[in-house]
């Protein structure tokens, strides 16, 4: 685990905000140089504190209007099963992320469609097709809030 002090914690609520910003922006809203920014910044990134920067894509403006959380339970547990379900489930291009997760289901997936007759064609055409599918419960989201998270 990595120390950080206040400037460390400013920079990372920062960059969660926006990952795009340059290290003299950044420093700028930091009251640092440009420089001291990007050594603290590779600081971080060597220490694994920043395991990388993504760009937030717009679902809704790409014709992806339905986002799905689907709860996976396996038929049967095994190892073989669950590794057969994983490597099949990650080639689903609708499915954003798979959660291997410890209560009523094994998994977790967040599903995106175009609509709702898109998200059953991708349920029951990939998903419950799957190797190892037992049962499937449906969540449809109605919105999202993005919280800061612990450094809020």
């Amino acid at each position: 685990m990595i120390e950080l002090d206040a400037l460390d914690r400013r920079l990372l609520r920062l960059l969660t905000q926006d990952a795009g910003q340059k290290s003299g922006e950044l420093g700028r809203r930091l009251g640092l140089s440009q420089s001291a920014t990007w050594r603290r910044l590779k600081r971080l990134e060597e220490a694994g504190a920043i395991a990388g920067r993504r760009v937030e894509l717009d679902l809704a403006a790409l014709g992806f209007g339905v986002t799905v959380f689907l709860g996976v339970k396996l038929a049967l547990k095994g190892r073989m099963n669950v590794q057969d379900f994983e490597r099949a489930v990650t080639a689903i291009p609708e499915v954003q992320t798979v959660e291997h997760v410890l209560g009523v289901y094994d998994y977790r997936l967040r599903v995106t469609a175009r609509d709702i007759s898109d998200f059953e064609r991708v349920l029951r055409r990939r998903v419950m097709t799957l190797p190892g599918v037992g049962s499937v419960d449906a969540n449809v989201l109605l919105s999202e809030e993005r919280l800061p998270g612990p450094l809020g």
